[in-house]
């Protein structure tokens, strides 16, 4: 037994104290893939073998998923990008580590005990252990395949989050993807297929998209990618600017500066000479896999920024070309715009792959999602009834929804050049390519709608001027300070104005002129002329809106986007109620940050809402009705269509109510209340109470409707009610706003009452005492649950701000 014991001990010893194989013996009979970093491929066991020339080197390493999952719901699309890190192999003894760097806390102009203080202040992580097999002349060969073959985006985590099932990684079903592995002199590519199992409690999303729920089978792309030297120059940070920012913490900085560092995130670009020449251009690929007409259009789109770069005074500093065949989009080399293909319409991506030393893009990525066209030709056909004799010869929804796909194109590239969204430029002609626009239609001189200026056909002012900013060369120091200030000034006089994500998608927004799919200058002309367009296709739509032979009850797509086609520009008046115009302005830049409006701005704005829900422009036209059946078998139901009351009939009722409910949605949020009774005290602007009497005024104490008006009426009534109650309880609000929404509901009790003494219609009476009875239990009142408005907006999740910004 003591012998048995201390061979067991020794075996280890022996074994570890060996001289390892040279990497020439070790990889004998392999195939070799030179590059970047050599690696050997072992046909016989399916290893990678990678060896590492450069240890203690940084280098930058990022994910990617080439073949996804096909729902935009979850979010695993072909193309998506993975993390992006830095990170340095690192060798202790016969363990070779691959450690990630902590660049968010740095002493950037410290000594080296200074350096080494913030290092080890804050944590690092290691990524991978491996073990070397073989040496030879400091070169480390490690076994790389379980590394590679990994879920190493996540997949399977982000199912669960998505509650679309458990699923695990199963080696025995995964392996390396040859044809996709190659090696390249500054990149190595590496590709595996991985398998996810489990799915005994798969969701729908993925159920759709699988052949088998059990086994979802995707592909991971790998690059290790030489960085960029020393010579790019950062540019910091300016709120105006509409660029990304990245930032980190210097822990040198004298105590009198910032310590937060901020510098934007954009390509390199630099002058060969004086006349704008560059020593290399920013080249856009689009995906070869991408249909005409589609491919030309997102190519167009594309070109415009060259438009920019010409006013910042680059000579074909922009350039777009079609990805060639032998080229492979996951390669880092390439900045790519993907057509991507989901089960459903979903968002498009601008992405990037960024160095987090220095903010320079190393890759741009797009995604856009090849469903969206379709709800553009949807929206297209919805105005215009064109089906009357087949589809007409020159096709304008097509023509509408191929000029949307170019400006898509541009919008998408701009995040990943660097931009973010700008939502006040639709109010300047226009001015940036980063707003969301929604299509510019018209009533002609005949009174017919017309799409022929749905969307630009150009970059906007904004757009150059940001570009200018951030690619222009204005030397260095203080003379550079000053000609980028200059910049963003001039613009600002011009009258160009940008204001983003935060302020403009807040339901509780309060910028009048920064919403999501706005138009014109002016928040309240632009819904007046969009309820005439919406009038009008109203009065039109019919049989005419679907081809010959398809389903009478797929009149009921095309119903939804023209019964709501009023719904961001009514969401924009809502903006207006508890409004304010301000600027990221910066100290001594000359712009005022901020003015509340005038309290007959607001009014104006909260009357142009509520003429929105007179039930004569609610109520469906009874041709309408007449036309849409039940559905028959094989078209389900959806969440693109309007939800039902009535079982498989339409529901004629709750277009009116979600119609209602959506700017109620946003007219009661609990900071829109707070504020307005701030406001008031502050500016002497529209009250809280203001705006309650108002909409009580106007709809339970207006003149009594009859038939369907009537039931319109009552529903909108009940509507109100039901926010009216939750504000009177929701502890989110002010003490005083709570206090005054109380108030009034009390007053409205006292009305409801004395109209119930004198009722002599019977469903008026009954209203009433529903009224009441809610009343009692104001607790129980949850708006929006009982109406869900379909989607106008794709369907799915977006990533995170701020390196990857997606379109609607």
């Amino acid at each position: 037994m003591s012998r048995l014991l201390l061979f067991i001990f020794l075996v280890p010893s022996l074994v570890f104290s060996q001289k390892i194989s040279t990497i020439e013996e070790k990889t004998s009979g392999l195939k070799k893939y030179p590059g970047f970093f050599n690696f050997y491929w072992d046909e016989n066991t399916g290893k990678i073998w990678l060896e590492i020339d450069k240890t203690d080197t940084e280098i930058l390493y990022n994910s990617s998923l080439p073949a996804g999952l096909g729902s935009n719901d979850i979010g695993l699309d072909r193309g998506k990008l993975g993390n992006s890190m830095v990170v340095k192999f690192s060798r202790t003894g016969r363990k070779l580590m691959l450690i990630q760097p902590n660049y968010d806390y740095r002493a950037v102009n410290g000594d080296g005990p200074e350096k080494k203080a913030v290092e080890q202040s804050f944590a690092q992580s290691i990524m991978w252990g491996f073990t070397i097999e073989a040496e030879s002349n400091g070169r480390l060969l490690v076994d790389a395949t379980d590394f590679l073959v990994r879920d190493a985006v996540g997949a399977g985590s982000t199912i669960k989050r998505m509650r679309q099932g458990s699923y695990s990684f199963d080696k025995t079903r995964s392996s390396i993807y040859l044809p996709q592995t190659k090696n390249f002199p500054f990149n190595t590519e590496i590709e595996s297929t991985i398998t996810l199992t489990g799915g005994d409690d798969a969701g729908r999303f993925v159920r759709s998209v699988t052949p088998s729920a059990e086994a979802i089978t995707l592909r991971v792309h790998h690059s290790f990618v030489q960085l960029p030297d020393n010579n790019y120059r950062p540019r910091v940070f300016d709120a105006r600017s509409g660029f990304i920012p990245t930032s980190y913490y210097d822990y040198s900085t004298p105590v009198t500066e910032p310590i937060n560092k901020q510098f934007i995130i954009r390509h390199r670009l630099q002058k060969k000479n004086a006349s704008g020449e560059v020593v290399k251009p920013i080249v856009y690929y689009i995906d070869n896999g991408t249909p005409e007409p589609i491919r030309s259009a997102l190519f167009d789109g594309a070109k415009w920024w060259n438009q920019a770069f010409e006013a910042a005074g680059f000579k074909n500093g922009f350039q777009v070309q079609i990805l060639p065949d032998t080229a492979d989009p996951m390669d880092i080399r390439y900045n790519m715009v993907n057509w991507v293909h989901r089960s459903t319409r979903g968002w498009s991506y601008g992405a990037a792959v960024v160095d987090p030393r220095t903010g320079e893009i190393i890759k741009g990525n797009v995604t856009l999602g090849s469903l969206r066209v379709r709800q553009d030709y949807l929206i297209a056909s919805g105005l215009l009834a064109p089906f009357a004799n087949g589809v007409p010869a020159d096709n304008k929804m097509l023509q509408m929804a191929v000029a949307r796909l170019r400006q898509l194109s541009a919008h998408e590239i701009g995040h990943t050049l660097g931009l973010m969204h700008n939502y006040a430029a639709s109010v300047t002609n226009r001015a940036s390519v980063m707003d969301y626009p929604h299509p510019t239609v018209k009533l002609d001189q005949k009174g017919e709608i017309t799409l022929a200026d749905a969307y630009d056909d150009k970059i906007g002012d904004w757009d150059k001027a940001a570009i200018t900013w951030g690619y222009g060369d204005f030397g260095s120091g203080a003379e550079e300070t000053s000609q980028l200030n200059k910049v963003l000034t001039d613009a600002a006089g011009k009258g160009l104005q940008f204001i983003s994500d935060r302020d403009a998608r807040a339901p509780g927004g309060l910028h009048p002129q920064a919403h999501l799919w706005d138009n014109g200058a002016d928040a309240v002309t632009e819904l007046n002329d969009v309820m005439k367009i919406r009038s009008k296709a109203l009065a039109q739509f019919g049989i005419n809106n679907i081809r010959t032979g398809v389903p009478m009850a797929m009149l009921e797509e095309a119903l939804v986007p023209v019964y709501l086609f009023h719904r961001y520009q009514v969401e924009a008046a809502t903006k207006l109620v508890g409004g304010m115009n301000y600027t990221y302005a910066l100290r001594g830049d000359g712009q005022t940050p901020l003015k509340p409006l005038s309290r007959t701005e607001q009014l104006r704005a909260l009357n142009a809402v509520i003429d929105c829900f007179d039930p004569a422009k609610l109520e469906l036209p009874k041709s309408i009705l007449s036309l849409i059946p039940p559905r028959p078998a094989g078209a389900e139901n959806s969440a693109e269509l309007f939800s039902k009351r009535t079982g498989l009939a339409f529901d004629a009722m709750s277009p009116a109510e979600t119609a209602v409910d959506l700017p109620l949605s946003f007219l009661f949020t609990n900071d829109r209340l707070t504020r307005l009774v701030q406001y008031e005290a502050i500016s002497e602007g529209l009250s809280l109470r203001d705006m309650l009497s108002t909409l009580i005024d106007r709809t339970w104490k207006t003149p009594r409707k009859t038939g369907m008006q009537k039931l319109i009426q009552f529903q909108t009534e009940q509507v109100l009610l039901t926010y009216l109650l939750a504000a009177s309880t929701s502890e989110e609000s002010s003490f005083q706003a709570r206090a005054t929404v109380l108030q009034k509901t009390k007053e409205l009790k006292s009305y409801i009452e004395q109209q119930l003494k004198t009722a002599t219609d019977n469903s008026y009476a009954a209203h009433l005492q529903l009224a009441l009875e809610r009343m009692k239990s104001p607790d129980k009142a949850k708006p929006s649950v009982h109406s869900t408005i379909p989607p106008g907006a794709p369907i799915g999740c977006e990533d995170e701000y701020p390196l990857t910004f997606s379109e609607r």
